[in-house]
């Protein structure tokens, strides 16, 4: 047992003391489009939303698209990181900081959409100054405001150990490391402490970030719009969320374990289970889609049937089509084939599913608006530069915000892989002794 107490992992401490060429240039390349993001969106503010390609009809697009999209990641997080913990699944170690610094960071960009499709940000404040209980919006607001907050908590808690072991073994940032390990100690107290703490929050968190999403399809569902107006967006849009989760996270993985070199923690297998839950839920979310779309078509009720025409047939008709390739054909024939599913095949499928998510989005925002139940012509939304500089804004928001992040604490648990070995050991000879005969 002393050997697994001498030999921490100081390999996962490289990040913050190695200082790597190549991740000042992809810093300078984000920071870049950063600020670009930010000169158009002052465009902006200055010229009103006429900037954008939003029109009468369509006034929803990226902003809306990439608010639902965004949130949806980050369920990679809490559920994910949450679920594993509860089950006890070894395999988990790993991966659970990746996920959850996900959740973190999406959030955040996802949160800050709404405000972008304003106009004016000031009145964001009327939600809360005159928001009315019967209004999903409200509670829309609500639940992301909670759900950061418990987020945010869940990854500081279990990061603290690791905190402290810097603390104790780095002269780096000494004192910022010291402020935020609040004073832990490798001690039984305050391993009980730290556990119950994380206990109570992964029961916190998975109804909270199921509640999240279900709240959002919830502003879609509950008007009368036509392609809207449906029973089954709420666990749609869960089950959608964490399929998008589960893909983002596999290509954070899969990225990082070649930058930091960290195969020796990351392991096939990790993407092996990873891969058989995104198998799980790319059929889920085809048996979702296919109720959907199945129900509308036999109700043939005429107005949805415009909108069903239209996203079949009609102007965004290969989105769609691609959408259903990338999240349901790709997946299955990818991640059912041994010979396929391998690291590179699944960081394939995780794009393609990503990517398919994204038009999940913008097919269910896009063509309803465009099919006005007024006496209106169809009108084609086009999205602007201002709006595209956002969006490429929002993920390298995103990408920074994970590099620096690997920057100043390990990506994976330090203590969570030295409590599975030393708990590992500790069954191993727990077994050997319940069958094998004593001297």
């Amino acid at each position: 047992m002393n050997d697994i107490k001498l030999n921490r992992d100081y390999t996962l401490y490289r990040p913050i003391l190695e200082t790597e060429k190549s991740f000042y240039w992809i810093t300078a390349v984000l920071m870049t489009v950063i600020l670009w993001a930010g000169y158009m969106y002052v465009q902006q503010l200055v010229h009103g939303l006429g900037v954008t390609g939003l029109n009468n009809t369509i006034s929803w697009g990226f902003y809306i698209i990439n608010f639902v999209f965004f949130i949806g990641i980050s369920h990679a997080g809490t559920l994910i990181s949450a679920i594993l913990r509860l089950s006890q699944a070894e395999w988990r170690r790993p991966i659970t900081r990746m996920a959850e610094v996900i959740t973190a960071i999406v959030l955040l960009i996802g949160a800050v959409h709404p405000i972008l499709d304003l106009g004016r940000p000031d009145r964001i404040l009327n939600v809360f100054l005159f928001g009315r209980l019967q209004s999903p919006l409200l509670w829309d607001v609500t639940a992301i405001t909670t759900y950061f907050t418990a987020s945010t908590v869940y990854l500081y808690v279990p990061l603290i150990p690791d905190i402290a072991l810097l603390r104790d073994n780095t002269t780096k940032f000494r004192r910022f490391y010291e402020f935020l390990s609040w004073g832990y100690q490798d001690t039984p107290r305050h391993k009980q402490i730290l556990e119950r703490a994380m206990t109570i929050l992964m029961v916190i968190v998975i109804p909270v970030a199921v509640s999240v999403h279900t709240v959002i399809s919830f502003i879609f569902s509950m008007t009368i719009q036509p392609g809207w107006h449906s029973t089954i967006f709420g666990p749609y849009f869960v089950v959608g969320a964490i399929f998008s989760g589960t893909a983002t996270l596999l290509v954070v993985m899969i990225a990082f374990r070649k930058m930091y070199h960290l195969e020796n923690y990351l392991k096939e297998i990790h993407f092996q289970y990873l891969g058989l839950l995104l198998l799980i839920f790319a059929i889920l979310w085809g048996y979702f889609t296919f109720s959907e779309f199945v129900t509308g078509i036999y109700g043939n009720e005429p107005l949805e049937m415009e909108v069903i025409r239209y996203k079949f047939f009609g102007d965004y008709a290969p989105f769609f089509w691609l959408m259903v390739i990338v999240n349901f054909v790709v997946p299955i024939v990818v991640l059912s084939i041994k010979k396929l599913k391998t690291i590179k095949g699944i960081f394939f499928a995780s794009c393609g599913v990503i990517l398919g998510m994204w038009l999940e989005r913008l097919i269910i925002v896009v063509p309803s608006l465009a099919n006005p139940r007024l006496p209106l012509d169809v009108q084609i939304y086009i999205p602007s530069l201002t709006e595209i500089a956002l969006f490429l804004g929002g993920i390298s928001i995103f990408c920074l915000g994970f590099l620096i992040f690997s920057k100043l604490f390990p990506l994976i648990s330090i203590w969570e892989i030295e409590e599975g070995r030393k708990e590992g050991l500790e069954e191993a000879k727990h077994r050997l002794e319940s069958y094998l005969p004593s001297n």
